[in-house]
């Protein structure tokens, strides 16, 4: 299951990819009030990200938070690594988070270990390849396909 930290992420990050072309920051209360996220945590959250590189922020009137990256850019499998860790179901199988299984003797002999491996590398090859663009596109088509 994914953190609240990181769904809260994924969901502000992708606001300001809504918004990305029109080179208008976002305040945080818009976001907060848009994406139901309370402020406090946003707040935490948005300074987080920009010191990941994510998002930077500009002071005043008219400021608020911007992405600092183009959004096609940004791999939902980055802002998982970013905000809330592995991406692997077991810390044996993670590839940035490794720790061994204290319960488990011979690693290479487990055979829920070669599953949850399968799972992360399916789960990597497609959080790998789906950008915040891609979280937009899908909205816009749910949207459509409800209106049916």
């Amino acid at each position: 299951m994914l953190p609240k930290k990181t769904k809260y992420a994924i969901k502000a990050l992708t606001a300001l990819a809504k918004v990305y072309y029109d080179k208008k920051p976002l305040r945080i209360s818009q976001i907060s009030e848009t994406e139901k996220i309370p402020r406090k945590f946003l707040e935490a959250i948005l300074l987080e990200l920009r010191h990941q590189g994510f998002v930077a922020s500009k002071m005043g009137v008219t400021g608020g938070y911007y992405l600092s990256k183009h959004p096609e850019e940004i791999m939902l499998s980055h802002i998982i690594r970013a905000t809330g860790g592995p991406i692997a179901l077991l810390p044996c199988v993670s590839l940035n988070f490794y720790e061994t299984c204290e319960e488990c003797p011979h690693e290479e002999l487990c055979s829920l270990r070669e599953v949850v491996l399968e799972v992360r590398e399916a789960s990597l090859k497609i959080l790998s390849k789906t950008s915040l663009t891609d979280l937009i596109l899908r909205e816009k088509k749910l949207i459509r396909n409800a209106k049916k």
